[in-house]
C-alpha cells in the first residue's frame, strides 16, 4: 500500500494543525512575547501540526490481522 494512502488522516491532520497553529499566532498571539508555544509563528505552527497529526491518527482503522492475511494471499 501506498504510504500517502496509508497515512492520508495524519498527514490531513498535520496540514489542519499547522495551519490552525499559524492562525492562532496570528489572530491570538502572544502579547508580552513570553509564551512558549505562541510568541513565534514556527513554534505555534509546529505545535498544531503535532497536535493535529496526533489527533486526526486517533481515527485511523488499523487492519485486523485476517485482514492483513488476507490481502497477502492475492
Amino acid at each position: 500500500m501506498n504510504f500517502l494512502q496509508k497515512h492520508k488522516l495524519t498527514i490531513i491532520g498535520v496540514a489542519a494543525g499547522a495551519l490552525g497553529g499559524y492562525l492562532y499566532y496570528h489572530f491570538v498571539g502572544c502579547e508580552s512575547g513570553t509564551c512558549a508555544i505562541t510568541s513565534r509563528p514556527l513554534n505555534s505552527t509546529l505545535y498544531g501540526a503535532m497536535m493535529g497529526g496526533l489527533f486526526f491518527n486517533m481515527f485511523r482503522k488499523e487492519k485486523s490481522q485476517n485482514q492483513k492475511n488476507e490481502n497477502h494471499e492475492h
